[in-house]
């Protein structure tokens, strides 16, 4: 039973059966997300209770349904967890679904997918590191190409470094070319990222954070990847140059803060929405780190076990990159 401030139960199920054109997984290791924790603690739309939660994993095929030609048992695999995204490459359709809620997700021993939605595991990875990249790699990857149309030499800033799809966004402009900058609220995860390819790294905790990085960078920013929202949004808007974007796919600070139209107008911003991607975008996102070799961030490793204590790290914000369950 999973609801508000109840911790996770581990239960015993059947096994799960394939259907036609699915495929059942061996969970070898999964990853958090924060919809994971904002579902257990009651903060996240739909159901939030009676969940196997978790959309993030890697693992080994271990029964196909009919109609399944292109995959074998054995098969080493991560998951795609965006489900029926739909045809159009700009939007998800109305069945659009993520694992793990509320379909059955990656926190089990065993789980069924679609087979479409099956890579294999990116062979310069370890199983611990495959887990990691799915939804946060995705989310990132659509967030700076597609809707943020990044290109090399851009002056890139990326908010809250200490998340997953943060970490990879880094990972992803340095490798591209581009210019990053970060900013967080704790010193050691500026420090980690300035020791990770960063530029530089502001402290959003400190009033005059915005005037500080305008000192350096007076033009602003091509592009801004924010995963907070909430009142400090606004500042965002000021450190944009005319003509930039601002690409956002997170709110856990909350409600955007006033902006001022004018300058959004004038200055002939783009703030753009984002959320997964599709399925080319997932093959094209596993692709770019197989060509550029991107190990992502892992914060720590913990036993399927002590699957709370890994929430209750999550919740504490201290995290710097993924934390991976072990469950195979």
């Amino acid at each position: 039973m999973i609801g508000p401030n109840i911790p996770l139960e581990i239960r015993d199920f059947p096994l799960p059966e394939p259907k036609p054109k699915e495929v059942r997984i061996k969970v070898e290791y999964a990853a958090l997300n924060h919809r994971d924790l904002w579902t257990a603690i009651g903060q996240y739309r739909g159901k939030s209770e009676n969940l196997i939660l978790g959309s993030d994993a890697s693992g080994i095929v271990d029964a196909l349904g009919e109609d399944v030609h292109n995959w074998k048992l054995g098969d080493k695999i991560i998951i795609n967890p965006s489900l029926n995204w739909g045809e159009d490459e700009n939007v998800q359709g109305p069945d659009f679904q993520i694992l793990g809620n509320p379909d059955p997700g990656t926190f089990s021993e065993y789980v069924i997918v679609p087979s479409s939605n099956i890579v294999p595991k990116p062979l310069h990875l370890s199983m611990e590191e495959s887990a990691a990249i799915p939804l946060a790699g995705l989310t990132a990857y659509r967030a700076l190409f597609t809707r943020g149309k990044l290109k090399k030499g851009d002056k890139l800033l990326i908010t809250g470094i200490g998340g997953g799809a943060a970490q990879l966004a880094l990972q992803i402009g340095l490798a591209s070319g581009a210019e990053v900058y970060i900013s967080s609220s704790q010193d050691h995860k500026i420090e980690g990222a300035i020791r990770a390819g960063a530029k530089k790294g502001f402290k959003y905790s400190d009033p005059n954070w915005v005037q500080d990085a305008l000192k350096d960078l007076p033009e602003g920013f091509d592009l801004i990847l924010d995963s907070a929202s909430g009142k400090g949004f606004a500042d965002l808007v000021e450190l944009c140059k005319p003509g930039g974007t601002l690409v956002f796919f997170g709110g856990t600070a909350g409600s955007l803060g006033p902006l001022v139209p004018a300058k959004v107008f004038w200055r002939q911003l783009n703030i753009l929405g984002t959320t997964m991607g599709s399925p080319r975008e997932f093959e094209d996102m596993v692709h770019f780190f197989e060509l550029h070799k991107i190990r992502p961030k892992i914060d720590s490793i913990y036993p399927f076990e002590k699957i709370n204590d890994a929430l209750e790290r999550m919740k504490s914000g201290q995290q710097n990159g993924k934390i991976i369950l072990s469950i195979g």
